[in-house]
Formats: C-alpha cells, structure tokens, sequence
C-alpha cells in the first residue's frame, strides 16, 4: 500500500531531509573523553556510600537517668512557684535583672519568683543561695521548687528552679531569654554541683 503523503520540498523541489546513502561516521573516544567519563564514575561511586570520609567516633554521652517523682513538703507553694517561673520562660536576660520588665538574671530569677509568690526574701546571688539554709539533696531526690546549682568545682556561678522530671527554669545568659533545660543535659551534667530545698 502506498502512502499519500510526500516528502516536504525545499525551494528547489528536493526532499527538506535528504537521504544519505552513506553510513555517519562512528565518533571514537579521544583520550579527553575516556578521561572524563573515568572522572565522572569516581565521583558517582563516593556518591553512594553512606561516608564518604569517615569522622571521629562520636563521643560517648551518659545515659539518661531517671527522675524519681518526689512530692513537694507544700504542694500548693511549689505549684505556685511553678505556674509563676514557667509563666516567664521568653523574658530577655540582663545581668543583674530582677524583674519581668527589666529582664533576669539567674538570681533575679529566682528572688523574684518566691517573693512574687510567696513573700519569701531569699539570698540575692547564687553563691549565697547555695550557702542559704536548708538540706543539700541528692538529685534523685529533686522535688519541684528545690533551687539547683552549677559551676566550677565547688565555686557556684548559677542557679535554677528545678520543676520536675529532670527540668529547671533559669535564665541563662546573655544574649539568651528564661527558659526551661534538662539536668541531663551535657553543660549541664557537667556543672552540677547540687541543690537545696528552700519550702519545708
């Protein structure tokens, strides 16, 4: 069967594709080619392993401890002491802040909670919280509204609230805002150097 259509024709009437009788010519690879398609195939092989260049073991980190739940001697101070320090988690800190407006710092924190809350005047720095009276307890003994406390050795240089299940509320440093950490965490693990109950 024969087909209808035709060929397009140029201006001259041949065929727009001529059609060649002779074979194309086959490229043969140059040195350049068979160079890059090498290059090309080492760099897909390092592609599809996991590591291409294997880095240091990681660090072996504790294991997380458990947190004991141990009820607070007045559950209705610690609560309170609680809602208030949660309720300023975000408050910018400054150094020698002691107030919402003004901003905290670790000690302001701490003051202006339990006098807020419960009228209570505490120690204005951490190192004199840390000397404040009341039992040192043991961190599987942590009850919500114990102050806890990090630094160098036994040089105090900060202070928390810690509110349960390993967790404290503190105003870090500056730069940073009031916020809540976990005492398991590694800065923190490391310069823990202990707590104090202050409601009995």
């Amino acid at each position: 069967m024969r087909s209808n259509r035709t060929r397009p024709a140029t201006d001259d009437g041949a065929a727009h594709y001529p059609v060649s009788t002779t074979p194309a010519p086959t490229p043969r690879p140059t040195i350049w080619g068979l160079t890059g398609l090498l290059a090309l195939f080492v760099v897909l092989a390092g592609c599809g392993r996991d590591q291409v260049r294997p880095g240091p073991p990681p660090a072996a980190t504790p294991p997380a401890r458990e947190w004991p739940v141990v009820p607070p001697s007045d559950p209705a101070a610690a609560n309170a002491v609680l809602m208030r320090a949660i309720s300023l988690v975000g408050t910018p800190y400054r150094y020698g802040g002691n107030t919402p407006e003004g901003g905290f710092d670790c000690s302001g924190l701490v003051n202006y909670v339990f006098r807020d809350m419960l009228d209570l005047r505490l120690p204005r720095t951490s190192r004199e919280l840390a000397a404040f009276q009341g039992p040192k307890i043991e961190p599987r003994q942590l009850a919500p509204a114990d102050l806890v406390f990090f630094g160098n050795g036994s040089q105090v240089t900060h202070v928390g609230i810690y509110v349960g299940e390993g967790r404290f509320v503190h105003a870090p440093s500056s730069g940073g805002t009031v916020r809540l950490d976990h005492l398991d965490g590694s800065y923190w693990r490391r310069h823990y150097t202990g707590a104090k109950r202050v409601l009995r």
